[in-house]
């Protein structure tokens, strides 16, 4: 009997194996790699887009830093392999802020007129809190920073901010192209993922992970409490964008969730439902920017959505998880 037990599982384990292999490679060419490609064209654009015209009011400006700043929010949940070296994750999206560090990053570099304001190059080692996406908002956005220094000055640092984001976004495709693709398809013994497990394990982790950063802080911050709300801590909210990101993630992790569990139908069927839902309430919600949050009625649809969100999470992690034999694992939203 045992010698047939263990001929079963030598014969299963090629087929598992096999499938993980499946799995891991069309996450890789289906959902990774456009992702970050799309980054990486979109933050060139936005960047040659500035070159040409900068000014905060300019259509075409904003409607790159929308395309750019979408894409990113689609690939944000990556936060793994190349998005980790040298912080380019939070190069391109240092937030939450809870302690202003942008807004004062970016007051100190225009009032002293900085000189590396106009070296991209040297920009990279400017504080982070001045880089990315976020400090692109508050020169184009915030109403004391879109008119604050030398106009001349100020278009420098749009110039430079924008070509800063091009050149990280640029980093991280390199790195997945030239590198953790190959590692993530052939996982080996002597390398960062010694089996097919442990990339799923990784991936698992980034669908839980953005789950949770979407509920608790996406829109856990707005709502504060009953008696006291915050609609200000809104992810993007002077550029209208909260409501966006909430949308863009979960549709992103939608995506990384029905490949994860294509290989069980009904679940993929389940789990695709429950994200439906959670699109429908958004959809319903008209309020783009949480302001509303105080009002008793429209705190009770956020709070809806908040719980489709975390029923989608309960749903991953009970079931999509235990079929992938992976659990979510710590992260770094979990704290000491």
């Amino acid at each position: 009997m045992k010698r047939f037990l263990l001929t079963v599982v030598l014969a299963v384990a090629p087929v598992l194996a096999n499938a993980q292999t499946a799995t891991i490679s069309d996450i890789v060419d289906a959902h990774i790699l456009p992702r970050f490609q799309t980054l990486a064209d979109t933050s060139a654009h936005l960047a040659t887009t500035a070159q040409n015209d900068c000014a905060v009011t300019s259509q075409s400006l904003q409607t790159a830093y929308t395309q750019a700043f979408d894409a990113w929010i689609d690939a944000s949940h990556l936060r793994f392999g190349p998005t980790e070296v040298d912080d380019r994750a939070f190069a391109l999206a240092f937030w939450p802020d809870s302690r202003g560090a942008t807004p004062r990053s970016l007051t100190a570099l225009l009032t002293d007129q900085d000189p590396v304001i106009a070296s991209p190059e040297d920009y990279a080692a400017v504080s982070i809190a001045a880089r990315g996406f976020y400090a692109m908002e508050f020169l184009m956005y915030d109403d004391e920073l879109a008119d604050m220094g030398n106009a001349d000055d100020h278009c420098t640092l749009i110039q430079t901010v924008t070509t800063d984001i091009a050149t990280t976004s640029a980093a991280i495709l390199d790195g997945w192209q030239t590198d953790y693709a190959a590692r993530f398809r052939s996982p080996d013994v002597s390398g960062i993922y010694r089996t097919g497990e442990e990339v799923l394990q990784e991936l698992f982790k980034a669908l839980t992970t953005g789950l949770q950063f979407t509920t608790e802080t996406r829109l856990g911050r707005p709502l504060g409490t009953f008696e006291r709300p915050r609609p200000t801590r809104a992810e993007a909210w002077r550029s209208g964008r909260s409501i966006r990101h909430v949308e863009h993630s979960l549709a992103a992790l939608k995506d990384l969730a029905l490949h994860l569990s294509s290989d069980d139908p009904e679940l993929s069927v389940r789990i695709e439902t429950s994200f439906e839902r959670a699109a429908t309430l958004l959809a319903e919600l008209d309020d783009p920017i949480f302001a509303g949050v105080a009002d008793p009625q429209t705190r009770f649809k956020v709070e809806v959505i908040q719980q489709s969100i975390d029923k989608i999470r309960a749903l991953v992690q009970n079931e999509l998880g235990p079929t992938l034999g992976v659990a979510a694992g710590f992260n770094s939203l979990d704290g000491d």
